[in-house]
C-alpha cells in the first residue's frame, strides 16, 4: 500500500513497515505526510504487534522540503495549520499501543527527526547524522519537536540542537540520550527488525498492547493513577 508513492506500508510477520519513499533524501512534501484517516486504516489491524519506520535507500529523511511546501501552499500564513496537521499525525504515531521503532540510516534532519522523536525507540546506524537545521531559515521545529526533544535529552541539550542547528553524530546522539542503540553502518533497519522480533515474537498481541499501554500511562499519569489503569 502507498500514499502518493511517497510513503509505503506493508505488514510482515505481524510487524508493520512504514517506509518514507522519496529517495535519495526522502524529503517530506507536506507536514502531514500521511492523511491521519489513512494511517488509522493501516493501524486498524488487530494482529499488528509493532511498527518500524524507515527511509527508502540510504537516508531516513532530510525533513520537509520547504521549497515544495511553499510552492504548493503559496500562502505562508497557512503554515501553522499545516504544522497542526503534522502534529496530529505524530501524536497518532506516539500514541500507538504497540512498540514503534525509528530505524535511522544516515541523514535524519528536521521533520525526519520529529518523526523519529514520535517513535518509542530510535535505532541509528553508526554513520547517521541528526539535526534540527530549521534555525538557518529562521524557523523552529513545528510538529512537536520542541516538546519531545526536551523530554528525551533535557532543555540544555535541546537548546543547543535547535538554536545551534548543527549536525550531531550517532555516537553523540547516544551519549545525550537522543537515540537508544547504535547499529553498524547502514544497518539500522536490520537492527530494528531484530529488536522488534525479540520483543514481539511469540508474544500474544493482547499482552504487547497491555504492556505498551501501561508504559504510556507511566509517562503521562501519576504513579497512583497509572497503577489503577
Amino acid at each position: 500500500m502507498s500514499h502518493g508513492d511517497e510513503v509505503l506500508f506493508e505488514v510482515e510477520d505481524s510487524i508493520g513497515i512504514l517506509t518514507l519513499n522519496h529517495p535519495p533524501e526522502n524529503y517530506l512534501s507536506r507536514p502531514e505526510f500521511i492523511p491521519p484517516s489513512l494511517f488509522d486504516a493501516w493501524m486498524d489491524n488487530s494482529s499488528l504487534k509493532g511498527l518500524i519506520i524507515s527511509g527508502a535507500g540510504k537516508n531516513f529523511s532530510a525533513g520537509g522540503s520547504l521549497e515544495q511546501i511553499f510552492t504548493e501552499h503559496d500562502d505562508r500564513s497557512r503554515l501553522p495549520a499545516l504544522m497542526d496537521n503534522g502534529q496530529e499525525l505524530l501524536r497518532k504515531i506516539g500514541g500507538l499501543e504497540i512498540p514503534v521503532i525509528a530505524a535511522i540510516n544516515r541523514v535524519c534532519f528536521g521533520g525526519g527527526l520529529e518523526i523519529a522523536l514520535a517513535c518509542h525507540f530510535r535505532i541509528a546506524s553508526e554513520n547517521a547524522l541528526l539535526a534540527f537545521p530549521e534555525i538557518h531559515q529562521n524557523l523552529m521545529p513545528g510538529m512537536g519537536g520542541t516538546c519531545r526533544l526536551p523530554s528525551a535529552i533535557g532543555i540544555f541539550q535541546s537548546a543547543r540542537m535547535i538554536m545551534g542547528g548543527d549536525m550531531i553524530s550517532a555516537f553523540d546522539a547516544k551519549t545525550i540520550g537522543l537515540i537508544d542503540h547504535i547499529a553498524p553502518k547502514d544497518q539500522a533497519f536490520a537492527f530494528a527488525w531484530s529488536l522488534m522480533q525479540k520483543m514481539t515474537h511469540d508474544r500474544p498481541v493482547k499482552v504487547i498492547r497491555y504492556i505498551m499501554k501501561a508504559l504510556k500511562n507511566a509517562t503521562e499519569l501519576s504513579p497512583e493513577e497509572a497503577m489503577r489503569e
